[in-house]
């Protein structure tokens, strides 16, 4: 069964305090009952946090296929046609993204979304940052406004 909706239930901690449990809703049609339509109460399941060590391991291994024979593996072969070439592709997958995006196309947009990790990930191999410092950069802006990291950045013109 396909996830309809996102949402965040409250649940009291030990402490007291109230904590947010991010969880999906399954399931939105309707029962019928004795010719009555009643609205069925969806199932709840917990959605399962993005595990930012696939992307290290893909790092990892993008980053191995650096300098071996580019007819043996694809990642050596984007990483042997320079940066120019790098950057184009990552923006061809990002606008076929945009396109399924769109078209409302969840499916394909899943596709195009894991080619754009992909190519972002040789991206950054190339020019020798880690997945560590952009987790480092995300950590630093999650304790800010998105109005308030904007501001922050250097030369920001407001746009």
């Amino acid at each position: 069964m396909a996830l309809a909706t996102k949402r965040t239930a409250r649940k009291t901690d030990s402490t007291g305090k109230k904590a947010a449990k991010n969880t999906a809703v399954k399931g939105t049609g309707a029962k019928k009952s004795s010719g009555k339509k009643t609205v069925a109460k969806p199932e709840v399941e917990p959605v399962v946090a993005l595990d930012a060590q696939v992307l290290d391991r893909l790092f990892d291994t993008v980053q191995s296929r650096r300098g071996t024979d580019p007819a043996l593996s694809h990642s050596a072969r984007l990483l042997s046609r320079g940066r120019k070439k790098i950057a184009q592709k990552f923006g061809e997958e990002a606008v076929e993204c945009l396109i399924e995006a769109v078209a409302g196309k969840p499916a394909e947009l899943v596709s195009e979304s894991a080619d754009v990790l992909y190519h972002l990930i040789v991206m950054w191999v190339d020019a020798g940052v880690t997945p560590q410092e952009v987790w480092a950069e995300l950590r630093r802006r999650e304790a800010m406004s998105g109005v308030e990291e904007k501001a922050s950045r250097p030369n920001n013109t407001g746009a």
